[in-house]
């Protein structure tokens, strides 16, 4: 804005050569100068204020639709179109890359069991269902694997496991500590895609062993497990694309701290009315008064 500039260099050259060089009228600098913002003003002012402190406290990985949310949570009274035309203003995007998507290996000869879950993402209460996929991800010493488990009711990611390896090992290590974390009782459901760690006899004995009641998606047919998909898919988006790691460890270190504490207990999610994953599970036991 010209006036800013005038009132920046106002100490190095004279007002009255700085407004004739700009093209200006000294008497308009100085009514910019002493204007008083009006209470609209102020309001947008603090906004953009806000808009900013929520879009750089989670890491540039917030758009419109979850800042608004975070300040309807802080007590504004304002539209997503309203957060989304300023944060266009400011030039702030939230980091968004290209879907990189992983598939298990389905051609086998093991028997697989029927799509028991349907699609049907929407449950009411933690420990019936679970979803659960692999995926990779690059480093300078080579490929890492996550194997992650997810709790659909919260979309807590209740179980995972990295390893240098994608075998049945890998994704029986991600099993064991989703059971040993959330205890379920018998009758969950748990659904993969037809990859040959699940369908393993060693994964299946585990889910006799646990009582659970198998399902896996129809061929082919990467919506059937969409969830826990989109989940890799945002991992990939909001912090491995985002990085260049060095190390395997570098690789764990980061995913720890991701899942562990940016997802499952700082980042909000539509899905469940925009709370996050610990805070849905823990009202869920709240209101039920389960132990």
């Amino acid at each position: 804005m010209i006036y800013a500039f005038v009132h920046k260099y106002r100490f190095q050259f004279r007002v009255e050569k700085l407004c004739a060089v700009m093209g200006v009228s000294r008497s308009g600098y100085y009514k910019w100068k002493n204007h008083k913002p009006s209470k609209q003003e102020k309001r947008r002012k603090k906004l953009i204020q806000q808009i900013r402190y929520h879009f750089y406290a989670f890491k540039r990985r917030y758009g419109s639709n979850k800042i608004a949310a975070k300040l309807r949570e802080d007590g504004w009274v304002v539209s997503t179109k309203t957060v989304a035309r300023l944060m266009k203003a400011m030039g702030l995007r939230s980091c968004t890359v290209k879907k990189y998507k992983a598939t298990t290996n389905s051609k086998h000869n093991m028997p697989v069991y029927k799509n028991i879950l349907n699609r049907n993402f929407n449950v009411a209460a933690p420990n019936k269902v679970w979803v659960t996929d692999i995926t990779y991800i690059s480093t300078a010493q080579g490929w890492v694997y996550l194997a992650s488990v997810m709790d659909l009711f919260s979309r807590k990611i209740v179980g995972w496991s990295l390893g240098e390896r994608m075998t049945k090992e890998l994704v029986l290590e991600a099993f064991d500590k989703a059971c040993e974390r959330q205890k379920p009782q018998p009758g969950l459901i748990h659904h993969s895609d037809r990859g040959s760690q699940y369908a393993s006899e060693d994964y299946r004995e585990r889910l006799v062993e646990h009582q659970m009641i198998g399902s896996m998606s129809r061929k082919g047919n990467c919506y059937d497990n969409a969830c826990i998909e989109a989940f890799h898919s945002v991992i990939k988006k909001e912090l491995v694309y985002q990085t260049k790691f060095k190390s395997r460890k570098q690789a764990y270190d980061a995913i720890y701290e991701y899942i562990e504490f940016d997802y499952n207990r700082i980042r909000i999610h539509s899905s469940i009315g925009y709370m996050t994953p610990h805070l849905c599970e823990k009202r869920y036991y709240e209101q039920h008064q389960v132990a």
